[in-house]
């Protein structure tokens, strides 16, 4: 005769998950994909710095990677203004719709 906790006896049969228990699974497996800031090399950052200077001067577009832990972000605008004091650049992409982004969370720019 067969035990309950194996070969299919009351416990093992009676498998149920709670609503709580997949929510708490599923933000412990999003936790596991999270990753680390890369770290940027001088030539890296003075090319993100030369494309935000010039598309602030020129008022021309650019594309800004933004760090996420679990997904980069692209965005499309022009540099409307640059805070030397947060160290954050405002980036206009319509007529009323802007972002600030810290100079830290950019990992990539490219006109």
């Amino acid at each position: 005769m067969g035990s309950k906790l194996s070969d299919n006896g009351i416990y093992e049969g009676s498998r149920m998950i709670l609503p709580e228990h997949k929510e708490a699974y599923l933000a412990h497996m999003r936790e596991q994909e999270r990753r680390g800031k890369p770290v940027l090399d001088e030539q890296e950052v003075q090319l993100i710095e030369q494309a935000i200077f010039e598309s602030y001067k020129e008022q021309v577009p650019v594309t800004l990677t933004v760090f996420n832990p679990f997904d980069d972000e692209d965005i499309r605008g022009v540099i409307a203004s640059v805070d030397r004091g947060r160290r954050a650049v405002k980036i206009v992409r319509g007529e009323e719709d802007y972002s600030w982004i810290r100079l830290e969370e950019i990992t990539r720019a490219s006109l």
